[in-house]
């Protein structure tokens, strides 16, 4: 199954499926609100540093998990890990949809670290613009994953009674979910603080840089927003350094580790940008989450969901 950046009409409603570290969150969403949401808390070891370590007892949990909750089989997948490449490349406009794909496979090639007969490869058209000779361009976002790691996930959601009906980056759920605004100009830097830090950067609303942090998240441990903010200022310094990149006006923060208000002031103070706490589910209505749950725990799956159901 390939990666899927694109949004695709589907007749049924999948529900996204976000597979963290400690915990396993399930999110559908219909007309704008969040139809039914479900979470738990996941025996460690199964997945670690974003990649499934034991497909068979993943699969158990997830099964387990399903039918407590009686969730539908439809799911959306979300990855997030050192295996995915996210690169921009920009070539002359292709008016033919079969040498546009073909032209940009071939530079794909070459702008992904990997060889291509061993990973799962998707792209999505960014914006169209015009070039400096007045030909028009296309500014395209390319994205790789090892096709063993996404086997991964696909063996353990298939031996649950899953059925996967997409994968997708935890980076542009996330985005997704937050909301984005065409017209800004400036980057605005995503971080999801969860077991496995994620980071994404965006202009508007195309991702241009996403990563992964070192950095890890545990409730109540010292010295959490230090580690935090380097990782993050080495994150802005990476993306700077590309070509036509643009400074950075502020950093949303999401997942559970938001709710820690000390980590959030102590990122402002050291990285000295302003922080901005996401709503746990952004643009969505979120009435239906169990009261004894944390909301933050769901906004990447229900940014899963959009992509489902866009």
């Amino acid at each position: 199954m390939a990666l899927s950046l694109k949004k695709k009409t589907t007749s049924r409603s999948p529900v996204g499926l976000d597979i963290d570290g400690r915990y396993l969150a399930a999110a559908g969403v219909e007309a704008g609100r969040l139809s039914r949401a479900a979470s738990a808390d996941l025996d460690p070891g199964l997945v670690s540093d974003g990649e499934v370590r034991d497909a068979p007892a993943l699969g158990d949990a997830l099964k387990g998990f399903f039918s407590t909750h009686d969730l539908p089989k439809s799911v959306r997948l979300g990855v997030s890990n050192r295996q995915i490449v996210v690169r921009q490349i920009e070539l002359p406009w292709l008016e033919d949809e079969e040498q546009r794909d073909a032209a940009i496979r071939f530079q794909a090639a070459d702008a992904v670290a990997m060889p291509l007969d061993e990973a799962v490869v998707d792209y999505q058209i960014a914006r169209r613009l015009p070039g400096v000779d007045g030909t028009e361009r296309m500014q395209v976002v390319v994205v790789a994953a090892r096709r063993s790691m996404i086997e991964g996930f696909m063996d353990a959601a298939r031996a649950a009674g899953l059925k996967p009906e997409g994968i997708d980056l935890n980076a542009f759920a996330l985005m997704r979910a937050l909301g984005t605004d065409e017209a800004e100009q400036t980057s605005r830097v995503y971080c999801n603080v969860s077991t496995f830090v994620n980071l994404a950067i965006a202009v508007g609303d195309v991702c241009v840089f996403t990563r992964p942090l070192s950095a890890t998240w545990s409730p109540g441990e010292p010295g959490q927003a230090s580690t935090l903010a380097d990782e993050i200022r080495l994150s802005i310094d990476s993306y700077m350094g590309q070509p036509d990149a643009r400074g950075v006006g502020e950093v949303v923060l999401s997942g559970p580790g938001c709710s820690d208000e000390e980590l959030a002031a102590e990122l402002g103070s050291l990285l000295r940008l302003p922080i901005v706490v996401a709503p746990p589910l952004g643009v969505v209505e979120g009435s239906s989450v169990p009261a004894e749950d944390d909301p933050h725990r769901y906004t990447v799956a229900t940014g899963l969901a959009l992509g489902a159901a866009a």
